[in-house]
C-alpha cells in the first residue's frame, strides 16, 4: 500500500470511530463510494453490527460474522449446516468441531447469566501456520424499546489458541459496539452510542485441551467487565457531566432567591464593617 493510501485509509479509519455506530452499514457504504480502491482495507477493519439468520433445521437463530461465511451463505453453529444452503461448503474438522459444539454450550449459559437474553455464537477454525485453533465468539443483545429505550449491544472476541513447547499462548481482540436511544418529554431526544476496542494476551503451562474453555471464557468475562466499566466512565459519566454544565437541575427563580439572599447577606456585613468605629 503506498503512502497516500495508507494515509486515506487511517483518515477513513478515524472518522469511522467518531460516527454513530448504529449507522455503521451507511456510513461504510459512503465510504466505499467515495475511496472504493479502499474497499478490501475497510470491509476487514471495520467491525459492523452483528445481525441474524434463523437456523430452520434446529429452529434457533445465529448470528453472522465473516468467520462463518463461504460466499453469500453462512454457516449455523446448531447444525453445521450453510443457510442458504451451498454445496461443498467449507468445514472445520470433527475434533475442533466437537469443540466448536462444547464452547456454544458454555458460552450460551454464560450468555443466560450476563445479558439475560440476547444471541450467542461461536465459531472454531485451525490455523494452517501454526500449531492451535483461533475462535470468535460473538454477543449481540438489542433492546426492544418497551421502556422508550431502543438500543443495542454487540460483542466479537476474536481469539488465538497457540501451541507452545511448554503450554499455550492465548490471544484476545475484543470489539464492543454500543447504542442507546431515548425519547421523553423530560429529557427529549437523546442518542448515545460508541465503540471499544482491547486486547489482551498470556500465556498457560501445562494446559490440557479441555481446560481450553476455561481460560477463554475468564479472558472474555474479564475483558468485557472493563470495557462495560470503560464505556459508562467514557460516554455516561462524561455525558452527566456535560449536562450538568450545560442545564442545572436547580429551578431559575430559586437560583434567583438565593442570589438575593447571598447579595442581602453581604451587604448586611459590609454595613456592619462600616457602622464599627476605627480601631
Amino acid at each position: 500500500m503506498s503512502k497516500n493510501a495508507r494515509v486515506r485509509l487511517e483518515s477513513a479509519l478515524d472518522l469511522h470511530r467518531r460516527l454513530p455506530p448504529d449507522m455503521v452499514e451507511r456510513n461504510l457504504s459512503n465510504m466505499i463510494d467515495l475511496a472504493p480502491d479502499l474497499t478490501e482495507d475497510l470491509l476487514e477493519r471495520v467491525d459492523q453490527p452483528l445481525r441474524l439468520m434463523r437456523d430452520e433445521d434446529k429452529e434457533r437463530d445465529f448470528l453472522l460474522c465473516d468467520y462463518n461465511r463461504d460466499g453469500d451463505s453462512y454457516r449455523s453453529p446448531w447444525s453445521d449446516k450453510y443457510f442458504p444452503a451451498i454445496p461443498d461448503g467449507l468445514q472445520i474438522s470433527e475434533l475442533l468441531r466437537k469443540v466448536e459444539i462444547e464452547f456454544n454450550e458454555v458460552f450460551n449459559q454464560y450468555r443466560e447469566l450476563y445479558y439475560d437474553g440476547g444471541i450467542s455464537s461461536v465459531y472454531l477454525w485451525e490455523i494452517s501456520a501454526e500449531s492451535g485453533f483461533a475462535g470468535a465468539v460473538l454477543f449481540k443483545k438489542a433492546g426492544d424499546g418497551s421502556q422508550n429505550i431502543p438500543g443495542s449491544w454487540d460483542s466479537i472476541h476474536v481469539f488465538e489458541v497457540i501451541e507452545k513447547a511448554d503450554g499455550f499462548n492465548y490471544r484476545l481482540t475484543t470489539t464492543v459496539m454500543l447504542w442507546l436511544q431515548t425519547k421523553s418529554e423530560s429529557s427529549g431526544l437523546l442518542s448515545l452510542g460508541g465503540s471499544l476496542q482491547r486486547q489482551t494476551e498470556k500465556f498457560i503451562s501445562g494446559v490440557k485441551v479441555p481446560e481450553h474453555i476455561l481460560e477463554i471464557g475468564k479472558m472474555v468475562e474479564d475483558i468485557e467487565n472493563k470495557v462495560r466499566n470503560s464505556l459508562n466512565d467514557v460516554y455516561f459519566d462524561k455525558t452527566r457531566a456535560i449536562v450538568s454544565v450545560l442545564r442545572t437541575q436547580t429551578p431559575i427563580n430559586e437560583r434567583i432567591k438565593n442570589r438575593q439572599q447571598l447579595a442581602a447577606e453581604l451587604t448586611q456585613r459590609l454595613d456592619r464593617l462600616n457602622s464599627q468605629p476605627d480601631g
